[in-house]
C-alpha cells in the first residue's frame, strides 16, 4: 500500500510541474460549490479549485448563496484557465478569467468567499474582502459568518473540500509553499501552525488530534 500511494505522489507531482504556470481556455459545464468548478477539455473534464479563496460548503448558511454567484458568472461559459498546480485530491488549483475579469477576486469583492491567499499576502485579495465588510456585502452581512475551514471542524463527518491556501502542492513540508518546520516551537503564529497543519500535512502540531494546532498559539477546543 505505501508502494501505492508513493507512485500515486509521484505521479501527482509530475502532473504538477507540467500544469503550473500553464494557461488554456475551457468550457466550465458545473459549478461543485462556491470556489470549484468542472471544464470540459479535449482530454476530458478537469476539476477546478479557484486558488487563493474559500467560499461556504455547500451543506454551510450562505454556501447555495455562494455557489449560486459563480454559477452565474461561469457556467456554460469559456473562461481562461492559468493553473497553478496540482493538488493532492487531484484538482488543479487556478485562477479563471471571464472576459479579462478575475473570478476568483469577484467572489471576494461580492462578499461570496473568504480571501485565503498564503499569509494573506494577496494584498488586492485582502482589500477586496475588508470592502466587502463594511458595506457590508454577502456574506458580511450575517451577524456572525464562520469560517469554511472553521465550520469543517466542526462537520467533520459533512463532505466537503480542504482549502487551498497557496499554489503548492499539499501534503509535503518539502514541497513549495512548505519549509521545514515541524515542532510548535518553530512556529511564530497560530496562522501560520494553522498552515503547516492544513497545508503541509505537519500531523505532530496536532498532539491532541482536535483540529488545532500548537495549544500554545491557538489555544484548545473544548
Amino acid at each position: 500500500m505505501n508502494i501505492l500511494r508513493s507512485l500515486i505522489y509521484l505521479a501527482l507531482l509530475g502532473t504538477s510541474s507540467a500544469t503550473h504556470g500553464a494557461e488554456f481556455t475551457a468550457k466550465v459545464i458545473a459549478v461543485l460549490d462556491g470556489d470549484t468548478v468542472m471544464v470540459q477539455r479535449k482530454s476530458g473534464l478537469v476539476k477546478i479549485r479557484l486558488n487563493e479563496i474559500d467560499a461556504p460548503e455547500k451543506a454551510q448558511t450562505f454556501g447555495e448563496t455562494s455557489k449560486r454567484s459563480l454559477s452565474e458568472m461561469v457556467l456554460g461559459k469559456q473562461v481562461k484557465i492559468s493553473s497553478q498546480a496540482m493538488d493532492q485530491y487531484g484538482r488543479m488549483v487556478a485562477h479563471l478569467d471571464l472576459n479579462g475579469m478575475d473570478v476568483n477576486a469577484e467572489q471576494i469583492r461580492r462578499g461570496m468567499a473568504w480571501e485565503y491567499s498564503h499569509f494573506h499576502g494577496n494584498k488586492a485579495l485582502v482589500a477586496l474582502q475588508e470592502e466587502a465588510k463594511q458595506v457590508p456585502r454577502g456574506l458580511w452581512a450575517l451577524s456572525d459568518p464562520m469560517p469554511p475551514w472553521e465550520w469543517r471542524k466542526l462537520h467533520p463527518n459533512v463532505d466537503g473540500k480542504p482549502p487551498v491556501a497557496s499554489a503548492a502542492i499539499t501534503g509535503n513540508a518539502n514541497l513549495p509553499g512548505c519549509g521545514s518546520k515541524k515542532r510548535c516551537s518553530e512556529m511564530t503564529s497560530c496562522e501560520e501552525a494553522r498552515h503547516y497543519l492544513t497545508q503541509c500535512g505537519i500531523k505532530t502540531l496536532d498532539g491532541n488530534g482536535d483540529g488545532v494546532p500548537c495549544d500554545n498559539l491557538c489555544g484548545s477546543r473544548k
